[in-house]
């Protein structure tokens, strides 16, 4: 798989799961669980991120090693990609947190 597909199917994956997540702990939140459920999605968003964030680090690696002559745009890309990914991750992580 190519990086781009990767980290496209990342971002679209924590784009996708992220919202509900944070409308569930917010519809939650009048009950007494509701907390816990915001913890809960926030270490889910955790967990997504790291295996996100992992498998850009995978790909990246695995073209650097095909293509030696590349590494420099390959490098850019990942980091970028590992950026957009962490940032969706800690907004997720905050809103996790804030819920009432």
């Amino acid at each position: 798989m190519n990086l781009k597909k990767i980290a496209r199917n990342a971002l679209f994956t924590a784009a996708m799961t992220l919202p509900a997540t944070a409308v569930m702990a917010q519809d939650a939140a009048a009950s007494g669980m509701g907390k816990g459920l915001a913890v809960l999605g926030a270490g889910l968003a955790v967990i997504g991120g790291g295996l996100g964030i992992g498998l850009v680090g995978k790909g990246a690696v695995e073209s650097i090693a095909r293509q030696p002559e590349a590494a420099g745009k390959i490098q850019i890309n990942m980091i970028l990609a590992a950026a957009l990914i962490e940032g969706a991750t800690l907004f997720a992580v905050a809103v996790g947190f804030l819920a009432k």
